[in-house]
């Protein structure tokens, strides 16, 4: 048994729904290894049960596995809305997403979050920032403005395979970009950060 096994087995288990959408989304779509999945699912979800924000904002949807599983955390009352620029995925995730127990909890938007997520006039609680890491600082930036003070941003992919520390990267844009995300967010006094080495690096950052 792996270790990865072991923490599995050892973590409470997806629900059947979202296990048969990752199963479609690693079948059907180019980039299945995208989806957030078992674990990281259920991290998502437990971070929403302690926070318990109001109103979360997702950037990048991808298949909508991450956005249900935050949702299922959601308490009455409590609303996500999810971001995908992406207008390819539309037709594969939006009956997922509408077909899921929690589709009253999330809104599911094609468009870019950077100049739409403003104009919904919200003070967003919590934010998972998961869409093109060349312009993770901008989007960083933008889900701060938005941000209720003692709010929680979530970042995904940023130890990207490792690559943050490997020197043949260092011409590769969307390396740069998380290199730079990452940088940017460590000397920012608005806010404080740890990384987490879970999957391909998570880092959890709060509003002061």
């Amino acid at each position: 048994m792996t270790l990865d096994d072991y923490i599995l087995r050892h973590t409470s288990p997806e629900p059947d729904y979202l296990y048969k959408l990752w199963r479609a989304t690693n079948l059907q779509t180019i980039h299945g290894r995208m989806v957030s999945g078992h674990l990281q699912g259920r991290l998502l979800k437990m971070l929403v049960q302690m926070i318990q924000p109001r109103y979360v904002l997702e950037v990048g949807t991808f298949s909508g596995y991450s956005a249900i599983a935050m949702a299922e955390g959601l308490a009455d009352g409590g609303h996500l809305y999810t971001f995908e620029i992406n207008d390819e995925m539309e037709d594969f995730t939006r009956p997922w997403i509408e077909q899921s127990s929690v589709a009253d909890k999330v809104t599911f938007i094609i468009g870019d979050a950077m100049t739409e997520a403003p104009r919904l006039g919200i003070e967003f609680d919590m934010a998972f920032i998961d869409g093109d890491k060349r312009t993770y600082v901008e989007c960083y930036d933008m889900v701060v403005s938005i941000l209720r003070p003692g709010g929680f941003i979530i970042a995904d992919n940023t130890l990207w395979d490792g690559h943050v520390t490997d020197a043949d990267y260092d011409h590769d844009q969307q390396t740069q970009g998380i290199r730079r995300f990452n940088d940017y967010v460590a000397q920012d006094p608005r806010t404080e950060q740890v990384i987490l080495p879970l999957r391909d690096g998570l880092t959890i950052i709060r509003k002061v």
